[in-house]
């Protein structure tokens, strides 16, 4: 008899959750899916799922939620994520303490195992070049922490003491860059999609950083694969694929036809920013067994070609 694996995702209709959805149901998972309803307009469950309406700011509300579900897995992706605002914004408090509500109250109704996102936000970036899992240290007071890296770090770090202490196998999935369908209008690849299609300049930073940049959709599969592994701890979500950010820039302005309206130097890059900032991914590869399925070339038309969807332009003659 097949063992039943039922997951409850939360930010099912963010940008990451919603990629995540199709992955688990190709594992065998009934997946579902916690919109919050908090906008007055829930999204329409995908195809073979369950759609779940629950703020999950609201205690009475996450334990209903739980109830009705009585999930077997938690892929929790939850949280204040708007570009411009989410670093230093109190909310990041607000969503711990849900989180860690949330977190009892699945255990409590017999959940088996959790994962939840993180971001390498959490890595001391004076440090960093390749952020290691094991041996790159998080970022602390000295460091300028930020309310969202601050959050997040000691999210991770209650999962892990309440899993040892309640015997819960559990995960935490440190996201690096991502891009794709859905991703934030001001994000760095939308950003600048979109200001080539409409003939616009694309004002940059110097483009010397060298990033990973992950599809979202590879995003949301490795961490389907990393719910369904036994996988303990935190684990990067990333490529190793690196490029400098003018590179990319230059990938995407070629593709759109539009290289005469980039303009690097434009902007100034954040202080502090380091020049190298990518993952190690040999726990994801090698451990959870999971590698990306786009690479950056044809995620990035893919991103591009959606943009055209939104924003009515055409393939070009």
């Amino acid at each position: 008899m097949t063992e039943l694996k039922r997951v409850l995702v939360t930010g099912a209709g963010g940008f990451i959750g919603r990629s995540s959805i199709a992955p688990l149901q190709r594992l065998g998972f009934e997946v579902h899916a916690v919109f919050s309803g908090t906008s007055g307009h829930t999204p329409a469950a995908p195809q073979g799922t369950f759609g779940q309406v629950a703020d999950l700011l609201s205690e009475t509300q996450v334990d209903a939620l739980l109830a009705r579900v009585a999930p077997t897995h938690l892929l929790h992706f939850a949280w204040i994520a708007t570009p411009g605002i989410y670093w230093h914004s109190p909310d990041n408090f607000r969503w711990l303490a849900a989180s860690e509500n949330l977190l009892r109250g699945f255990r409590a109704r017999g959940g088996i195992r959790a994962v939840m996102a993180g971001s390498s936000g959490e890595y001391d970036w004076s440090k960093a070049s390749v952020c290691s899992e094991s041996s790159t240290p998080l970022a602390d007071e000295s460091g300028g922490l930020t309310p969202y890296a601050a959050s997040k770090i000691a999210l991770q770090k209650a999962l892990a003491q309440f899993s040892r202490e309640e015997q819960l196998s559990s995960a935490w999935g440190r996201i690096f860059f991502q891009f794709g369908p859905y991703e934030h209008r001001d994000r760095l690849v939308s950003s600048v999609i979109r200001h080539l299609l409409m003939n616009r300049e694309a004002l940059c930073t110097h483009g010397r950083q060298v990033r990973s940049f992950l599809h979202v959709a590879d995003v949301g599969a490795a961490f389907a694969h990393l719910l369904d592994s036994d996988i303990q701890g935190p684990v990067n979500i990333g490529s190793e694929e690196r490029i400098a950010l003018a590179d990319l820039i230059g990938r995407i302005a070629i593709e759109i036809g539009r290289p005469d309206l980039v303009r690097l130097g434009a902007r100034s890059a954040p202080a502090g920013e380091p020049t190298l900032l990518v993952p190690d991914v040999r726990r994801l590869r090698d451990e959870v067994l999971w590698r990306p399925q786009l690479s950056l070339s044809a995620g990035l038309s893919d991103a591009i070609a959606w943009w055209r969807g939104q924003l009515g332009v055409p393939e070009p003659a």
